[in-house]
């Protein structure tokens, strides 16, 4: 559990920014792989965020204008015989002793207490959209005391998405939640590493990801999403998971892997020769990967539009594919109407943070996001060469021997005062 000072501090900035608002958060609900056996339990980032309580069926409310209980937690009481089966709980009174809730109650009781958290608010901040029945929930309440409003002319006359004000909260990490990107980063380099050193011709890609997750479960993490290990032409295949063909000789093996720490994600690809050497064709295709990554990563610093990271790996990927004869015609119009799509499809990154995607902002409309300290992002171009790759009209057919090569270079990078970190250069390339 990170410091309880750390959540209350990220609760009275957000108080600070509703005022006489009421924030409603829902836990996540507990999701059942298969007949009575549940999946290792996730809890709502945006709720862990402001809470740090890691239970299902709970709800929080935020309320800077009541007098007492400017933070309540809702949570299922304790029951000897349920923990017995399912684990601990808190409770009621843990939620107040341990977690900082001004007053907490059990869940059953939050049809009758909650609308007094609203009855004052001027609105409601809430997402809708993750958990339906609860969505109807709020509006009840909401519609109930619009009803009586006319008699108390008091009352939340709106509804605002929380997302809004909450994440870009998130997207400036602090330094206990950087503390934790960077333990997160380090043990993934070292799975990252660990599979190099493993890899060779003969062995199959699970035993490459068993490695890598043992790495991740030895240092008490666990991965961050389903691991990446694509070998041969599945390293053209952006999310491929299956991970069971055995590697050959010539072979590229492509790792996109990371591990979680307390919640907070990294997220690393490395692609490499499984025999120790490229061939021609796949050492072209991986130093000009590189350089558009290294080229990509210089425009991360304070300032700087996020959009730059992007257009600046798009233009060194395209001016390589045309210097190859795979892409013919004037750079400009190559990249305005994106006919280099077929060799590359994603963007350059995506924020990092408590989400593998993260949350926050890229682009207010034709403004994009400018980079500031604190935030962390990936950094990832690829080229993708598919076997069944089929160029756009006016383009030349792919010859064989550029087919099957698939390259993706990925690092986290945090934006520091003056310039970036690369929390994740322990990983060679």
């Amino acid at each position: 559990m990170t410091n309880p000072t750390e959540y209350r501090q990220r609760r009275e900035q957000l108080m600070a920014k509703i005022g006489s608002g009421t924030a409603i958060f829902r836990s996540a609900p507990a999701a059942v792989m298969h007949n009575d056996v549940e999946y290792a339990y996730r809890q709502d980032s945006d709720f862990f965020y402001l809470t740090g309580f890691n239970e299902a069926a709970a709800v929080a409310v935020i309320a800077p204008h009541h007098e007492e209980h400017k933070f309540v937690l809702f949570v299922q009481p304790k029951d000897l015989e349920k923990e017995t089966w399912h684990g601990y709980r808190a409770g009621v009174e843990g939620a107040k002793e341990l977690y900082g809730a001004d007053e907490a109650f059990p869940i059953a009781e939050l049809a009758e207490k909650l609308p007094k958290y609203l009855e004052k608010a001027d609105r409601i901040y809430y997402h809708f959209g993750r958990d339906r029945t609860f969505d109807q929930t709020v509006l009840n309440h909401w519609q109930r005391l619009m009803a009586t409003y006319p008699k108390r002319g008091t009352g939340p006359t709106a509804i605002e998405d929380s997302n809004i004000i909450l994440h870009p909260m998130r997207l400036v990490k602090s330094e206990t939640e950087l503390a934790l990107m960077r333990k997160a980063a380090n043990i993934s380099v070292a799975a990252h590493n660990r599979a190099q050193e493993f890899a060779k011709p003969g062995r199959y890609e699970y035993e490459i990801q068993a490695e890598i997750e043992h790495t991740f479960g030895l240092n008490g993490c666990t991965p961050a999403y389903p691991s990446i290990v694509a070998s041969g032409y599945n390293s053209c295949v952006l999310h491929y998971i299956e991970n069971n063909r055995q590697m050959q000789e010539n072979d590229l093996l492509l790792i996109d892997a990371g591990c979680a720490c307390g919640y907070y994600n990294a997220d690393i690809t490395r692609t490499f020769p499984v025999s120790g050497k490229f061939t021609a064709e796949q050492q072209i295709i991986y130093d000009l990967v590189l350089q558009a990554q290294l080229q990509a990563i210089s425009q991360v610093y304070p300032g700087n539009p996020y959009s730059k990271i992007h257009e600046t790996a798009v233009r060194v990927l395209v001016e390589g594919l045309m210097d190859l004869k795979l892409l013919v015609g004037d750079i400009e119009e190559i990249i305005k109407e994106e006919k280099y799509k077929p060799f590359y499809m994603h963007r350059t990154g995506h924020w990092l943070g408590l989400d593998v995607h993260d949350v926050g902002v890229y682009q207010y409309g034709e403004n994009p996001q400018v980079l500031q300290a604190g935030q962390v992002l990936t950094v990832e171009p690829g080229i993708y060469i598919s076997p069944y790759i089929k160029p756009v009209e006016g383009q030349p057919e792919v010859p064989e021997k550029w087919r099957g090569i698939g390259v993706r270079i990925e690092d986290d990078v945090l934006v520091t005062l003056e310039g970036h970190e690369v929390l994740t250069a322990g990983v060679p390339k």
